[in-house]
């Protein structure tokens, strides 16, 4: 069919006035960067920072920064570390407010934002320990209305937030403003959404011990932030960057305030990214260069939209669903379908190494070498087998050489108290029916 070479549109910042860019970024509402990968955007981050730094130290201003915990800053934190000790970077005109805390939680308990913060970046850098503001996750219950305010008063106090940094959570939550906050919500005490509680159960040994209260900025006090860098990584956070990203803005998606923000920006790497409109449908956002990967991605993304077997795809279909572009270049629809089809069909094989001494020209893996040797990376132990069992089971039956690269050992998906359950649950078990383990 001729098709033509297609590259993903490159990740672009939105550029007031330029039209080529503010077209094919029009489902976007916040300006984005969007990295390779996580380390190299945490470095864009860091840099942002501290010019902000340098910048006030050489107006002799001190720089108010609102920070984040959690995974997302980690890297963050440590390029800042790495540029203080190397680079000359000082903290001594730095004053600090943390987003949020536990509550109740102690200062020292191992999952307590204030050792986070010790642990990442307070003690490894020159800033003054009176300029460093932490939510006390111990302010005594009847007093902490009275607190929360103070904090902000506190905030208010130093002439706001130059740079506000956030992470994003699977609700949709900056700081821990979950589901529902105001957008002129204050610092203020908050229940946590089940889902939030549920991500951090890795981190307390289980959802039972994690706190179901928690202290944080309120969506107001963030917004009155100077400049707002919101940061998310991975897979995991795609959909709901879409949602904040190009849905409305709404008190269910909280992040999605920072459309009303004027200086926001959101920094992505690829994976987090892949959900938005110019990554996963681009032929929605402007025009493509079509080859075969693309073309295959968007017929079978018009299927699920019509609910249609490829080859009963019309004419209509593709105009009615923004594909009309691909219809005139390679058209006509019973064209592009059968090819499609094809395409699919071509990769289902038995063989899944590729079958020896056969015609390989139109199966999906070449047949020489062979035998071959094959690494599979699985996120998790058993991933692999549930994933893709019956493959390993064929690769092997037919002489290849199969290892797999297990890329976590699995513990952390185990809590230790779950373990005691049952271990004891064997021990009463071996007792009932006097089962006794040999000598070893």
């Amino acid at each position: 069919m001729g098709y033509k070479s297609y590259k993903t549109p490159d990740p672009v910042y939105f550029e007031p006035g330029d039209a080529a860019s503010a077209y094919t970024l029009r489902f976007e509402k916040i300006p984005l960067r969007i990295n390779s990968d996580a380390l190299e955007a945490s470095a864009e981050v860091a840099r942002i920072i501290a010019d902000g730094i340098r910048t006030k130290a050489a107006a002799g201003k001190m720089c108010i920064l609102g920070l984040a915990t959690g995974s997302s800053p980690v890297s963050v934190y440590e390029e800042l570390v790495r540029m203080h000790r190397h680079e000359g970077l000082s903290f001594r005109n730095v004053v600090t407010f943390n987003l949020d805390e536990y509550y109740p939680m102690h200062p020292e308990s191992l999952q307590s934002y204030h050792r986070f913060m010790h642990e990442y970046l307070f003690s490894h850098i020159d800033i003054l320990p009176e300029n460093i503001h932490l939510p006390d996750g111990q302010a005594p219950r009847e007093r902490i209305q009275e607190y929360c305010m103070e904090y902000d008063r506190q905030i208010a106090g130093c002439g706001g937030i130059d740079i506000q940094l956030l992470g994003i959570g699977r609700t949709g939550h900056i700081g821990f403003n979950e589901p529902g906050s105001a957008r002129n919500s204050p610092t203020r005490m908050i229940t946590l959404d089940h889902i939030t509680r549920l991500d951090a159960a890795s981190d307390f040994y289980g959802e039972e011990y994690v706190p179901k209260r928690a202290l944080t900025m309120g969506i107001g006090t963030i917004l009155k932030a100077r400049k707002i860098l919101l940061m998310a990584w991975g897979e995991g956070k795609a959909h709901v960057i879409r949602r904040t990203v190009e849905g409305p803005v709404t008190d269910q998606v909280p992040a999605t305030f920072l459309q009303e923000h004027g200086d926001s920006v959101i920094f992505l790497d690829h994976a987090s990214a892949a959900e938005l409109t110019r990554f996963k449908t681009p032929w929605l956002a402007g025009s493509c260069r079509w080859d075969d990967r693309l073309i295959r991605k968007a017929v079978v993304w018009l299927c699920k939209q019509v609910d249609k077997p490829i080859l009963r795809l019309t004419d209509k279909d593709y105009n009615d669903n923004g594909m009309g572009d691909l219809l005139t270049d390679l058209g006509p629809s019973n064209k592009i379908n059968i090819k499609v089809f094809n395409d699919l069909q071509h990769t289902i094989s038995g063989w899944p190494g590729g079958k020896p001494n056969a015609d390989d020209t139109t199966r999906p893996e070449r047949a020489h070498p062979y035998p071959k040797r094959v690494l599979v990376f699985s996120p998790h132990p058993d991933d692999d087998v549930i994933s893709m069992g019956g493959t390993l089971a064929r690769l092997v039956e037919q002489g290849h050489e199969v290892h797999t690269a297990y890329m976590t050992s699995g513990s952390i998906a185990v809590f230790d108290d779950d373990v005691v359950r049952y271990a004891d649950f064997v021990e009463e078990y071996q007792e009932a029916f006097r089962i006794q383990h040999p000598e070893t």
